[in-house]
């Protein structure tokens, strides 16, 4: 199995990615978008921008939980880990994001459409 985004409509209507691992664990997930067109641009953003060390945030949440976001050169978020048992879990999903989307598939769950790297497969 490969890595994907896989693109799925949200509760209110919009649209969100995750970026799943070979293993299918979410490694990044995206904020919601009003259309799916402008996810597939956020998806465009994290590959463009993933393999770039200085658009990674490392922060902690509650109780001191380490997680990373992903951001654009606008330093505006543009995806969000989960939470980590500790900073060398989160650095080891910091290196699997960078590893992972370049590369990755969409899978597009609002109309069950697969594409490689952008291009549909049959």
């Amino acid at each position: 199995m490969k890595a994907s985004f896989e693109i799925k409509k949200s509760a209110n209507g919009g649209f969100i990615f995750n970026l799943k691992a070979a293993n299918d664990q979410v490694i990044l997930t995206s904020q919601t978008y009003q259309t799916k067109e402008n996810a597939e641009d956020g998806i465009a953003a994290i590959r463009q921008n993933a393999p770039l060390d200085g658009r990674y945030e490392e922060r902690v949440e509650g109780d001191k939980l380490p997680y990373f976001v992903l951001c654009a050169p606008n330093r505006q978020v543009i995806g969000r880990s989960q939470l980590y048992s500790s900073r060398e879990a989160m650095r080891k999903g910091i290196a699997s994001v960078k590893r992972n989307a370049p590369q990755a598939e969409i899978v597009d769950f609002t109309t069950k459409v697969r594409y490689a790297a952008g291009k549909p497969q049959d």
